[in-house]
């Protein structure tokens, strides 16, 4: 049987435009807000054309010794320049890019994802310690 997972691709966000960057301290503290920013195409950057878009980030987080994950956000982008002048002619175009600010009263692991139209799903993570 085919699982999901086996559909995520994963690579350094450096050198890869598909891998969502989580942007967030390596330390908070126990109930207090902070700001976690998921984006793409930090280092190399993604298009964003009718043709060529990530149509999704999704955020979840996953707390130290618990057995399942917790959805943070699901953030989709809808405009990428369609319009009935023809592809890229529209005026508003969302940028694959948001941040979402949240508290924690345990460690985990952060667990972004993302889709691209025509690359498929990835993912990358990042642990999130207590202070």
């Amino acid at each position: 049987m085919t699982k999901i997972g086996e559909f995520y691709q994963s690579a350094d966000w450096k050198s890869e435009k598909h891998v969502p960057v989580i942007e967030c301290p390596d330390t908070v503290k126990a109930n207090e807000n902070f700001q976690v920013t998921v984006s793409l195409g930090k280092e190399v950057a993604h298009p964003n054309t009718t043709e060529h878009h990530i149509r999704f980030i999704q955020l979840f987080f996953k707390p130290e010794g618990e057995k399942f994950i917790a959805q943070v956000g699901n953030f989709e982008f809808s405009a990428h320049g369609e319009s009935a002048a023809g592809a890229n002619e529209g005026s508003v175009h969302t940028h694959h890019a948001v941040t979402a600010t949240l508290k924690i009263n345990k460690p985990g692991i952060l667990v972004a994802a993302s889709l691209c139209n025509i690359h498929g799903l990835w993912e990358n993570a990042r642990s999130i310690a207590l202070a």
